[in-house]
């Protein structure tokens, strides 16, 4: 299989990982993420919900220690040449297998860094790995050492967000086309999809959110899908996906008359995005880009129907969600630098009226500010 990027890039990846492991004194990393997994590596599977690791030391050696199935997964999708199995058995416990691997590679003794914060990485294993290396090793929390890295995107990668931008406005477009009264949310998700995977895309690292009358108001997928009335409001947050990288978008659409309250809701959510987009540029701190989107609601008298988060950075990401590091929410000190891509999502719930309305889009900071991903007009649009 070929892979994703050039091996020019992959060892740019490696260089950058390296460098940090030895500005923070760290002797090898033990990787859980599969998003560090891929991104270091090209490894892309979903076996990450069993015990698995991909260990790097400061040598610059690479072992991947995980189950049989993935082991010709790791052999076609990515650059990793030592591939260790453990086996699966009554009582089996791969944090013994995952020690003979360190001592192999003489890190008795030295200092560790561990991803802890993983979805591959379950609570119990955390307490069998920790027990394994008591008084083995010195270890320490470097969850963010490679998502710091992976947060500003090179070029490469900024081509598969584009094009995961581009399968987002064709999803769009379905919606246009589908979402009239007497249409069920299955038949418009299926069209969605069906547009994203013709178009070379892959499956979102979350489920796509859709929902009609009082389920326009959730902010999560559900498994009812309903069918769309003469009057209605339709909620979709949805993702172009390509590679593993999203960009994702957010609409609330009403369907026949809107109420009123509809209008002056998407009025607000467009004069909180632009003001959102005046902040997102080198230099400013996400924070800065949360406060200036509640402090627009608040004036216009939505704080109650506004969320305490506006949007987070998106990259290549795995099950269960596509939300990558960092969140926009106030007070949040990362510094804002080209290469991040953010998706900013405006939403306002109004539990009291019942009423939905949301916008959402995905952007790319460049050297003096940003670009919107989409090329979706921000209209209120009425079907």
């Amino acid at each position: 299989m070929r892979l994703h990027f050039t091996k020019k890039e992959f060892t740019k990846r490696k260089e950058k990982v390296l460098t940090k492991m030895n500005e923070q004194n760290i002797d090898a990393l033990l990787m859980f993420r599969q998003e560090s997994m891929y991104w270091l590596t090209g490894y892309d599977t979903f076996g990450y919900v069993f015990f698995q690791s991909l260990i790097l030391d400061k040598k610059g050696n690479i072992i991947l220690l995980t189950r049989a199935p993935d082991l010709r997964q790791a052999q076609n999708t990515s650059n990793i040449e030592d591939i260790r199995i453990w086996v699966d058995k009554d009582g089996s416990n791969p944090t013994d297998d995952l020690k003979e691997i360190l001592d192999e590679l003489d890190l008795k003794g030295k200092n560790l860094g561990i991803e802890y914060e993983a979805y591959g990485l379950t609570g119990r294993n955390a307490i069998r790995l920790n027990k394994s290396l008591e008084n083995y090793c010195s270890i320490e929390d470097k969850s963010e050492l490679i998502t710091k890295l992976r947060v500003i995107k090179s070029n490469e990668e900024i081509e598969y967000v584009r094009k995961a931008a581009y399968l987002a406005d064709l999803a769009l477009d379905e919606v246009w086309k589908y979402a009239k009264a007497g249409v069920s949310e299955s038949k418009i998700l299926a069209e969605m999809n069906r547009v994203i995977f013709d178009g070379g895309g892959d499956y979102p690292a979350n489920e796509f959110i859709i929902g009609s009358g009082q389920n326009a108001l959730l902010c999560r997928y559900q498994a009812e899908k309903q069918i769309l009335k003469q009057q209605d409001q339709l909620t979709i947050e949805w993702a172009g996906t390509y590679r593993h990288y999203h960009s994702a978008m957010f609409r609330t659409i009403p369907i026949g008359k809107p109420d009123s309250k509809h209008h002056k809701m998407h009025e607000a959510c467009v004069e909180a995005l632009k003001n959102c987009e005046s902040k997102l540029k080198p230099g400013n701190k996400i924070g800065e880009v949360f406060d200036i989107h509640a402090k627009t609601f608040d004036d216009l008298g939505f704080n109650k129907a506004r969320m305490n988060a506006c949007g987070y950075s998106l990259g290549a990401t795995f099950s269960p969600n596509w939300m990558d590091w960092p969140m926009l929410y106030t007070g949040n000190p990362y510094e804002i630098k080209p290469g991040n891509v953010f998706f900013m999502h405006m939403i306002l719930m109004d539990s009291e009226n019942g009423l939905a309305m949301n916008l959402g889009e995905t952007y790319l900071v460049t050297e003096n500010g940003n670009e919107r991903l989409g090329k979706q007009k921000l209209d209120l649009v009425i079907l």
